[in-house]
């Protein structure tokens, strides 16, 4: 009798240890075919160059990625949030950067983090650093003048003071200052072209002042943005990081409507991790991705942070900037002036250019970027 207890319970163990092997197995593979669409847009690396100079990036629809270095990251079943690499995400059309930072090793540049967890070069490579960041930046705004770059950078994990982390930062700027703008108010377009606009996300130090009160919960899920004075200009954040899928859909639409005033930023994010302990990414990507190019893009506002980007997602963000008459009109005078650019012909003596029903995609590609 003894024995057969002990062969069924060793049976039953060796099952359980198959089960969870195949769970774990699953969780490492399963994120290395998790992607986004990646066919590319035309316009998208060159998208700002049809936007008057004298515009303030407040005043602007930005598209940008939430934890923008994830594309290879440890745990990547919980922590990988997009399938694009910096450099191909600012290809795509984005051009905000969530950068989260850890503390180097061995007196190295610091190493792009989510929570605990070090993103990579590749599935299996080296530790991301912010070197292999900026340089990715910097060769793009090399090579696209007309655009920029907001690079909101956290101090995400590490022993070492925020001001400290600071004062690593500084240095890198210093070593390339001609690609960077760093200043305490809100430039306009016109100043930023060509360079990182940096924002920080800690007390004190250089750079735009990008702080805002913890949004985890799912308590109370009537909330949506909230408003933080920060000297220069006031900032509405959205980032209801644990709603479920509805409830942060309807989160995100709500802080469309938040009672902005001039100069007001407004910085709402699409991604969530869920209502677990711990979320799967990709699982509420995919939904809200879909929901959001469903919604017509003339009634985005402010900066998009998105999980899992992709050019046709940033496209869809960015064409709310010529949904608007005025900006219609001054984009196509702009294009006209700027010979050689790329849309500027499809401008010239075209009717459709006035056609404000057409679709994103048509009017992007042909006449007045939409």
């Amino acid at each position: 009798m003894g024995k057969k207890l002990l062969r069924r319970a060793g049976r039953l163990l060796a099952l359980v240890s198959a089960a969870l092997l195949l769970v774990l197995l699953g969780m490492l593979v399963l994120p290395l075919t998790e992607g986004a669409d990646t066919t590319p847009v035309p316009g998208s690396t060159d998208w700002m160059a049809a936007l008057p100079d004298d515009t303030p990036l407040s005043a602007l629809v930005i598209p940008g990625t939430h934890d923008s270095a994830t594309q290879y990251v440890q745990l990547a079943y919980f922590s990988k949030c997009q399938a694009l690499s910096v450099g191909k995400q600012l290809e795509a059309g984005f051009r905000y950067l969530d950068i989260r930072l850890g503390d180097a090793t061995d007196d190295g540049p610091p190493l792009l983090m989510h929570g605990f967890t070090k993103c990579k070069v590749s599935a299996f490579g080296a530790a991301l650093t912010l070197d292999d960041v900026l340089a990715d930046c910097c060769g793009f705004l090399a090579r696209h003048p007309t655009e920029t770059v907001l690079f909101v950078v956290k101090h995400e994990h590490g022993e070492k003071s925020d001001a400290a982390m600071a004062e690593t930062l500084n240095a890198f700027i210093g070593a390339r200052p001609q690609s960077w703008l760093v200043t305490d108010t809100m430039p306009t377009l016109g100043e930023a072209r060509g360079k990182l606009v940096l924002l920080r996300r800690w007390e004190g130090g250089d750079g735009l002042p990008f702080l805002w009160e913890d949004q985890k919960g799912a308590d109370d899920v009537s909330q949506n943005a909230a408003v933080t004075d920060e000297g220069a200009y006031r900032l509405w954040v959205q980032d209801r990081f644990e709603y479920g899928a509805d409830d942060k859909w309807a989160a995100f639409t709500a802080s469309l409507d938040a009672p902005r005033e001039a100069g007001d930023v407004l910085l709402s994010f699409l991604s969530t991790k869920g209502t677990g302990t711990y979320g799967h990414p990709y699982r509420f990507a995919k939904r809200l991705n879909a929901q959001l190019l469903e919604l017509d893009s003339a009634a985005l506002r402010g900066w998009i942070a998105v999980d899992f980007g992709s050019p046709k997602l940033a496209e869809h963000i960015y064409s709310a900037n010529f949904k608007q008459p005025e900006r219609r009109i001054a984009a196509a005078s702009l294009m006209r002036s700027r010979r050689g650019f790329l849309y500027s012909a499809a401008f010239r003596g075209s009717s459709r250019a006035r056609n404000t029903t057409s679709s994103p995609r048509e009017a992007h590609t042909s006449s007045t970027p939409s």
